[in-house]
């Protein structure tokens, strides 16, 4: 296949993929910004205060029905946790499941690769949090948790109080608000909107929740945390799509072949597995954008429990491990880490032999929802005004229009970056090509020949590092002004 048609293959997969799962993000997102709203932070925590099975159960529950956004799931666990919730009901059981067993994640994950999956994440997701509440409770002294809440009350930080991102008061976006707690402080006006519908503890906002249903105001701060959603977890959509798209189509199938193994005994999956956390570590993506690329890995050979471990993996990316210990400290940041890897792995391989002996893993070549084309289009056709009229709800009018207008110079400068980017790689390639040609032509000349000749492929690679970085940078900026 010439790299035109591989091209052409990658577009193609990243647009099917964007097209077969839009409705299914713009439900879920408002599902989740709905329910976070009319469902008080306060009363989250006086019914997570214990480690029993009741809060367990209940701390599972309101994670499945919040944000799936990782670093949404760790700013709210944070907040639980520091007011009194306890780590085995907050930093175990909401944690994970706000990230993992959320709606947008099953509705993705059935339209890209099947209801077995479906089946199979939530199955895991239970796995999982038994794992970490065995660990939370008989491994992990309790003594290490009142350490690490009294490390969290200590640290002097200004942080989001919606989302646990940074919002520095200098930072012109930062928003404030003044609550019976004090000034919180939010990275942007739609966490505050959000954060007033959803806490008691604003000044003069005793309104409950049944007649905050009935309210614009409400509605409004339904629709900023469901924009709120997308802000946060965009960049991760979309980058899951074009990585699963260019290495689907650039990567051959035998190299996969060579990293997984055509076995799959019980060693192979066990390794198999410990790959797919790793692949998951160094992704640095959230739940729902790891769903393209988990498809990839699937139709490639990757076990399926070992599949369903790469996406539990997100929770332990190394900006969130970063994260762990500035709220916790050092200590609880390993526990943490650890117990959520354990986790994945456990849950994998549980999965995987728990599905295949009642006969529900699919073939490897069986992806894909039940819907067709028809009905994807009309989903796509009913959801699309509901996903335009939050943006409405949230930036108004005037922003929303200076947006569209800004739209097609955005997508102009996207695409003149995209040749720039281009050009740097063909450039890069062609020096490349003959630097190499140069260290082959000069390999039979000797030791001291061959060194120069590794020199120059150095030279040459570094070169193309550089380009890759520079087009990195250009693509950032020019989606920057998209936004």
């Amino acid at each position: 296949m010439s790299v035109t048609a591989t091209v052409v293959d990658a577009l193609s997969r990243i647009a099917g993929m964007t097209w077969e799962t839009w409705w299914a993000l713009v439900l879920g997102f408002t599902i989740s910004g709905v329910v976070e709203v009319f469902v008080s932070e306060q009363r989250m925590t006086e019914l997570l205060g214990g480690d029993g099975r009741r809060e367990v159960a209940l701390g599972s529950l309101f994670g499945a029905a919040s944000s799936s956004c990782s670093y949404s799931a760790v700013g709210t666990a944070k907040s639980l946790f520091k007011k009194g919730a306890s780590g085995t009901a907050s930093l175990g059981a909401f944690m994970f499941a706000s990230t993992d067993l959320v709606i947008e994640l099953g509705l993705v994950l059935w339209v890209l690769l099947g209801w077995q999956f479906v089946v199979g994440e939530y199955l895991g997701g239970i796995v999982a949090i038994a794992v970490l509440v065995t660990l939370f409770r008989h491994v992990v002294p309790a003594s290490w948790f009142e350490a690490a809440r009294e490390h969290l009350h200590e640290v002097e930080e200004t942080t989001c109080a919606a989302c646990g991102m940074d919002a520095a008061p200098t930072d012109d976006d930062t928003a404030t608000l003044e609550t019976t707690g004090g000034t919180r402080y939010f990275c942007c006006g739609g966490c505050r909107r959000a954060y007033e519908s959803q806490h008691d503890d604003v000044d003069g906002d005793d309104v409950p929740w049944s007649r905050k249903l009935l309210t614009i105001d409400g509605w409004d701060a339904a629709c900023a945390k469901t924009i709120k959603e997308w802000e946060m977890l965009w960049t991760d959509i979309a980058l899951g799509f074009v990585l699963a798209g260019v290495i689907g189509a650039f990567v051959p199938s035998a190299w996969w072949g060579t990293l997984f193994g055509a076995e799959h005994g019980f060693a192979s999956v066990v390794v198999a597995t410990l790959l797919a956390v790793g692949i998951g570590v160094v992704t640095f993506m959230c739940s729902v954008g790891n769903v393209p690329f988990a498809l990839v890995l699937w139709t490639n050979g990757l076990p399926f429990g070992s599949v369903l471990s790469f996406i539990y993996a997100d929770l332990i990316i190394p900006p969130l491990a970063r994260t762990y210990r500035r709220y916790y400290g050092t200590r609880m940041a390993v526990v943490l880490f650890g117990s959520l890897a354990l986790a994945a792995v456990v849950a994998g391989i549980a999965v995987h032999y728990l599905m295949g002996g009642l006969g529900l893993i699919p073939t490897q070549s069986a992806v894909g929802g039940t819907l067709s084309g028809e009905y994807t289009t009309i989903l796509n056709l009913v959801f699309t005004p509901v996903f335009v009229w939050q943006l409405y709800m949230t930036y108004g009018p005037e922003r929303l229009e200076a947006a569209v207008r800004s739209l097609p110079f955005a997508v102009w400068r996207a695409g003149e970056t995209a040749l720039d980017a281009g050009g740097f790689l063909a450039r890069i390639g062609r020096a490349f090509g003959a630097d190499l040609a140069t260290a082959g032509r000069t390999f039979g000349d000797g030791a001291r020949s061959v060194g120069g000749g590794v020199a120059t492929i150095a030279g040459a690679v570094r070169l193309a590092l550089v380009a890759v970085y520079d087009a990195c940078a250009a693509l950032y900026t020019a989606g920057r002004e998209l936004r």
